[in-house]
């Protein structure tokens, strides 16, 4: 008898199946990004201009890809990055909670975005899971204070502040498609973002116990500022390409900032993590843990969580066998020793690392 081929074999058919479950507006806001999109191509081409240097006659038998989180341990370093309105990809609308239950389901961790549905109550009772909770400073310190509590009586083990919005980008594919509902919600408060500083920053550190994440850091320079203010998690990520435009990718900043870091303090990072390799990529360059933002979305549009928990198979079947080609066991043993600078072979778009998709629109 032969072995049954499974309904999603491979991420090209994740992805494929999202895109056609969705409609152009939010395929548009899942995949799109800022003005020119430049930043979100230099993403996908920071990590096509890295290749491997793989070495052979070493026991590869036995692979552990388990990773480690502000020490929480998971079955591999991936973290299901924060999404504003991720609901709208999620089939049950369970948005938040349906990824909740992914994380509970295959042991990782599951940063929830403030502005999610159905909220940092609903989502933490959803699942046992490790959690984090990241918030859109949309008021003054009471506000931060409120939300701090609230997540720490419901279970989340760390605090994430994004600090790459102060001011809202043009998502001009949100414009194309009339997709208003996205791009406008949460726009009240801006001004808030606009006002947060180190010292607000150091306010935090100053009240409250518990490990402070600051996402959108994208510099040596605020990496140090990081650790000077006693910062526990530095999260590398530019927003997918959806803040500032003509930005770097992601991974031409990462070892700046794991430079900077010293060791000190974790650092997760994000940006065009779409396979296996790149997240092996981003490990042996300094990383503790990546962040997949639109790999999530596609998922869950897909097949709900099912679709989410297939997504994570999928990407550690590709951890393992690129384990076993490049001669490591474990990520412990990985180091910039095993990259090299290359050429890209592929124009870089969004879905550029899946070649095999026939998208009338491939981006």
């Amino acid at each position: 008898m032969s072995e049954q081929i499974p309904e999603f074999p491979s991420l090209h058919d994740i992805v494929y199946r999202a895109k056609m479950n969705l409609s152009d507006g939010a395929w548009g806001y899942l995949a799109g990004g800022a003005e020119s999109e430049t930043t979100l191509r230099r993403n996908r081409q920071a990590l096509d201009t890295l290749a491997f240097r793989p070495r052979v006659c070493r026991n590869v038998h036995e692979l552990d890809t388990s990773g480690t989180l502000l020490g929480q341990k998971m079955r591999i370093p991936v973290m299901l990055a924060p999404i504003g309105s991720l609901e709208t990809f999620d089939p049950t609308r369970g948005g938040g909670a349906t990824s909740g239950k992914a994380a509970e389901e295959f042991d990782v961790v599951h940063m929830l975005s403030s502005r999610c549905a159905p909220g940092l109550e609903e989502t933490a009772a959803a699942a046992d899971n490790a959690r984090i909770f990241q918030l859109y400073v949309r008021g003054d310190a009471s506000f931060e204070d409120d939300y701090v509590k609230r997540a720490i009586d419901n279970g989340y083990y760390a605090f994430a502040v994004t600090v790459d919005t102060a001011h809202y980008s043009r998502r001009e594919r949100d414009f194309d498609n009339r997709f208003v509902k996205t791009w406008r919600v949460g726009a009240g408060g801006m001004e808030y973002q606009a006002l947060y500083t180190w010292d607000n920053v150091k306010r935090f550190k100053d009240k409250h116990d518990v490990p402070l994440i600051l996402k959108g850091i994208a510099t040596a320079e605020d990496a140090a500022l990081c650790v000077e203010h006693g910062v526990d998690g530095v999260y590398v990520s530019n927003h997918g390409g959806r803040q500032l435009d003509h930005g770097r990718g992601s991974m031409d900043v990462l070892p700046e900032v794991v430079e900077a870091v010293g060791g000190k303090v974790a650092v997760i990072v994000d940006g065009a993590i779409n396979r296996g390799t790149d997240i092996v990529k981003a490990m042996a360059l300094g990383a503790d843990a990546v962040g997949i933002g639109r790999m999530q979305g596609y998922g869950l549009a897909a097949d709900g969580k099912e679709g989410l928990v297939r997504v994570l198979e999928l990407l550690e079947e590709e951890i393992q066998i690129c384990f076993g080609l490049l001669g490591v066991t474990s990520f412990a043993e990985l180091n910039s020793s095993y990259l090299h600078k290359a050429l890209p072979v592929n124009l870089p778009h969004v879905t550029s690392a899946f070649p095999l998709i026939d998208l009338d629109h491939p981006y």
